[in-house]
C-alpha cells in the first residue's frame, strides 16, 4: 500500500472512531426522545393496532421490537442511512410530507440532529454493554411558588455505573394538577392558584417528581383558628402544613355535629336518643374521646368496618359461572367479622388471605381466590397479580401485565415477576351439588415461575422492590410473598391501610385515588402521610387503634363551615369536608329515622343494609346510590356522586312515603300513644339530624300545626328531613 493510500486509510478510520464517540444512544437519547414527542404514546403510534402502518411499543417498554419496527419493517422504507435527511421518518417529525401528527420538530434542531446521527450512523440498537439507568432525580426536589412565579425545573439521570447525565431536554415534564400548576414538556412552570401538587417527569424506566408548594397570598394574624392550642400529633403537622400555606382552619364542631359525625364514622348509623342523652349528661371534658370509645367496642362498629374489608377484598359471587354460592360469600363475610371483632392485626389478615388453600369451608377466604382468579387455569393470567397487588400495597399494576408501567417505574417483566408468586395455585371447581372447590397448591417438579409472553423469557417470583428470593423445591410461593409483605414492604402495607381508613374518615385520601400510591402521586401531605403508617404499625396494626387515634383528632372534629380564606380548599383538610352518605349508611338512617327497616329476601326481618354479605342482591336504592359491586380491586367501584336520579328517588320514591306512613312506624306510633304534635315534631328533627330544632323553623310549625291536619304536617316535616342535604350528608 503506497504512503498516500495509508494516510487516507488512517484519516478514514480516526474520523468514523471520532464519529462514533457522538452516535446518539438508542437507549439513553433516541427511544426517550420518541417519548418525550408522543410518537410512542397510546393516542399515536404507541397504540395496540399503530398509527397508519408505522406502530411502537407504549412509551418504548419493548425497545428491540421498536427498533425493527423503525429500522427494518418494510423494506426499511423509514430511514435512509446514505441521505439521513430524505428518511421519511425525519421528514415526516419535521411537517416536509404529510403526517397527521403535525410539525414535532424543525430542521437544524437539536432532536433533529440527534435523528439524523443516529440515521447516518447505521441506526444502532440497544447496546446491552451500556450501564442501565438506576435513577432519575428532579432537581429542585421542592418548590415554594407564587401565583403567576414561572420557575424551570431539570432533570438528572443516575446509571449503574455512577455515571449522571442532564436529561432534561429527554424528558417529558407535566403537573399533577394543570388547574394549579401550568407545565410545559421542557420542565418551564407557572404557578397558577394555591395549593399543594407536584411536577413528574420520567426517563426511560424511571419516573421522578418535585413537591410544589403555592401559598396563599393573605397572611394569617394568630396562625390557624382553632379552639386551643393543636396537642395532637395530626394536628401539629397539618396546621404548619396549612400555616405555611397562610390558609386557616375552620373551627372546631359543636357536639350535636360531633355526635352524628362520628357514630355515622364508627359505627354506620345515626346516634340514638338514648345515646345523645347519656351524651349530654356527661359533663366531663374528655366525654368526646370517652364517646368514641363506646362507638369502637360497638357491634355496629364490627358490622361497618366489616364492610369496609368486604369491598376491600372483593367479597361476592363470581361474574361467570360461580361455584362458591351465597353460602359462600356469606362464610367468608362472617370469617371477616370475626377478625373485626377481635381486633385481628391488618398484616396477620393478609397473610391469612394470601396464603389461604383448602376448601371453600373450611377456609372461608379462599374465595377471595374465587373472585381474582376465577376459571383461569394459569393464575400468573388471571386478575389475581393486580387485584393483590391493588388491595394490599395500594399499587395499580394492571396496566404493566401488558405494558410498562406509564407513571411509575415497574415494567412488563416487573408484573410477570410477581405474578409468579400465583404460579403454583390450582382451583379445584366442582359445582356445589357435586362437592366443594378447592384451592391446592400444586408443588410441581419445575421451578415456581411464568414465561413473559413477549419475550417468552422465564421469570421466577420477585416482589416489587426487585429483591431476590430463593424457594424450596416443594415450597408455597406466596408465604415467601407474605413474609415479604409484612417484612419488607411493611410500610407499603401500613401505609396503604392508613391512607383507606383516613379517607373512610373524611372522604378523600392523603393520596387520591387513594389505591394508587407511586412516586408520581405524592401525599398532599407527605410528613402526615408517614406518621399516619407508622401509628398504624405502632398500634399493631389494628385498624380499631388508628380509627381512635384519628377520630380524636382536631382535624377530625372541625366544622364543615368554611372561612372566607379557606372556602376553596378541597383537599388539605383545613375544614372537615362534606360528602353524601353511602349507600348502605343512607338507606339504613331511613330505615333508622322512619322506624321501617327495609327487608331483604333470603336474609332474616330487622338485618340492616351494612350487614348484607353479598352485593350482587338486587336493589334499586342501593344501585343507584352507588355501592360497590366488588367486580374489581378499584375503590373507585364504590361511588360518592350525587346525580339527579337520586334526588328524583328519595323525592319521588313510593316506598319513603309508605314507611313515613306505615302504622308500625315512628309517626304513627307516636301518634297513637296520644304525644303531643310538637314533641313528636322536635323527636322527628332531632333523629333524621341529631341537633335540636331551630326556634324559628319551630314557629313556622307551630303555625302549621294549629292550622292543618296535625298527622299530614308531621309526614310532611319527616319527608322535608330525609330529602334534606343535612340529613343525606355527612358533616
Amino acid at each position: 500500500m503506497s504512503a498516500r493510500a495509508l494516510c487516507i486509510f488512517l484519516i478514514a478510520c480516526l474520523s468514523e472512531s471520532g464519529r462514533a464517540e457522538t452516535v446518539p444512544s438508542y437507549n439513553r437519547e433516541i427511544l426517550p426522545l420518541l417519548t418525550r414527542l408522543g410518537c410512542n404514546q397510546g393516542a399515536c403510534h404507541g397504540k395496540g393496532a399503530g398509527q397508519n402502518g408505522f406502530r411502537l411499543s407504549l412509551r418504548g417498554y419493548a425497545p428491540e421490537q421498536d427498533h425493527a419496527w423503525l429500522t427494518k419493517e418494510f423494506m426499511a422504507r423509514r430511514t435512509d442511512r446514505a441521505f439521513p435527511e430524505e428518511s421519511l421518518f425525519l421528514r415526516k417529525a419535521c411537517g416536509l410530507a404529510p403526517h397527521e401528527g403535525g410539525k414535532l420538530f424543525s430542521v437544524g434542531s437539536r432532536a433533529y440532529a440527534h435523528f439524523a446521527k443516529w440515521i447516518e450512523a447505521g441506526m444502532p440498537g440497544p447496546d446491552s454493554k451500556e450501564a442501565p439507568l438506576q435513577s432519575l432525580e428532579i432537581q429542585p426536589a421542592s418548590a415554594v411558588m407564587q401565583p403567576g412565579k414561572i420557575m424551570d425545573f431539570t432533570a438528572m439521570a443516575t446509571f449503574a455505573d455512577g455515571s449522571k447525565k442532564d436529561v432534561t431536554w429527554l424528558c417529558k415534564f407535566d403537573s399533577n394538577d394543570s388547574g394549579m400548576l401550568d407545565c410545559s414538556k421542557s420542565g418551564q412552570a407557572r404557578a397558577l392558584r394555591p395549593g399543594i401538587t407536584a411536577i413528574r417527569s420520567a426517563y426511560g424506566s424511571e419516573v421522578a417528581t418535585s413537591a410544589i408548594r403555592i401559598p396563599y397570598t393573605k397572611n394569617i394574624v394568630n396562625g390557624p383558628v382553632t379552639e386551643q392550642p393543636p396537642q395532637h400529633p395530626i394536628d401539629k403537622i397539618l396546621g404548619a402544613r396549612l400555616k405555611s400555606l397562610s390558609l386557616p382552619t375552620s373551627a372546631i364542631c359543636d357536639d350535636f355535629t360531633f355526635m352524628r359525625r362520628s357514630t355515622l364514622d364508627a359505627t354506620g348509623l345515626l346516634p340514638t336518643q338514648d345515646q345523645i342523652r347519656i351524651f349530654f349528661e356527661d359533663k366531663s371534658p374528655e366525654r368526646r374521646a370517652a364517646y368514641i370509645d363506646q362507638l369502637l367496642q360497638s357491634s355496629a362498629f364490627v358490622d361497618r368496618w366489616t364492610l369496609f374489608l368486604a369491598d376491600l377484598l372483593q367479597n361476592r359471587k363470581e361474574r361467570d359461572h360461580d361455584v362458591r354460592g351465597a353460602q359462600g360469600v356469606r362464610s367468608f363475610h362472617s370469617w371477616l367479622r370475626e377478625k373485626v371483632m377481635a381486633d385481628t392485626p391488618w398484616d396477620q389478615i393478609t397473610q391469612e388471605v394470601l396464603t389461604a388453600k383448602g376448601s371453600v369451608k373450611d377456609s372461608p377466604q379462599v374465595g377471595y381466590y374465587l373472585v381474582t382468579v376465577g376459571e383461569n387455569q394459569d393464575p400468573t393470567r388471571s386478575e389475581i397479580a393486580a387485584s393483590s397487588a391493588q388491595a394490599f400495597l395500594g399499587i395499580r399494576i394492571g396496566c404493566a401485565q401488558c405494558h410498562n408501567h406509564p407513571l411509575e417505574r415497574y415494567t412488563q417483566d416487573d408484573y410477570y415477576h410477581y405474578a409468579g408468586f400465583f404460579s403454583r395455585l390450582k382451583l379445584d371447581r366442582k359445582e356445589p351439588e357435586k362437592g366443594l372447590t378447592h384451592l391446592i397448591f400444586n408443588q410441581a417438579d419445575s421451578k415456581p415461575g411464568t414465561n413473559q409472553p413477549r419475550t417468552g423469557q422465564f421469570l421466577a417470583p420477585q416482589p416489587l422492590d426487585r429483591s431476590k428470593t430463593t424457594f424450596e423445591k416443594d415450597s408455597d410461593p406466596r408465604k415467601t410473598l407474605a413474609i415479604w409483605m409484612i417484612g419488607p414492604a411493611r410500610n407499603q402495607l401500613a401505609s396503604a391501610m392508613a391512607n383507606r381508613i383516613w379517607r373512610e374518615l373524611f372522604g378523600r385520601g392523603l393520596v387520591e385515588p387513594v389505591d394508587d400510591l407511586r412516586a408520581t402521586n405524592p401525599p398532599v401531605d407527605p410528613e402526615l402521610f408517614n406518621l399516619l403508617a407508622k401509628e398504624l404499625d405502632k398500634g399493631g396494626m389494628s385498624i380499631r387503634h388508628l380509627v381512635r387515634f384519628v377520630m380524636n383528632s382536631q382535624t377530625y372534629q372541625r366544622s364543615s363551615t368554611t372561612l372566607p380564606d379557606n372556602s376553596d380548599d378541597f383537599k388539605l383538610f383545613s375544614h372537615y369536608p362534606a360528602r353524601r352518605l353511602p349507600a348502605e349508611q343512607l338507606l339504613d338512617a331511613i330505615g333508622q329515622v322512619t322506624g321501617i327497616p327495609d327487608t331483604f329476601p333470603g336474609y332474616p326481618l330487622g338485618i340492616r343494609a351494612q350487614q348484607i354479605p353479598d352485593p350482587t342482591f338486587p336493589s334499586y336504592f342501593l344501585k343507584v346510590f352507588g355501592r360497590s359491586e366488588r367486580v374489581t380491586a378499584c375503590a373507585c367501584e364504590r361511588e360518592g356522586e350525587v346525580t339527579l336520579p337520586q334526588l328524583l328517588h328519595l323525592q319521588n320514591n313510593v316506598e319513603i312515603q309508605a314507611k313515613i306512613r306505615n302504622s308500625q312506624g315512628v309517626l304513627k306510633t307516636a301518634m297513637a300513644k296520644k304525644i303531643p304534635s310538637l314533641e313528636i315534631a322536635r323527636a322527628l328533627h332531632q333523629s333524621a339530624l341529631c341537633r335540636p330544632m331551630d326556634p324559628k323553623v319551630l314557629l313556622i310549625l307551630e303555625k302549621e300545626l294549629a292550622s292543618n291536619n296535625p298527622e299530614d304536617v308531621l309526614a310532611d316535616l319527616l319527608w322535608a328531613l330525609l330529602n334534606s342535604k343535612e340529613f343525606a350528608f355527612q358533616h
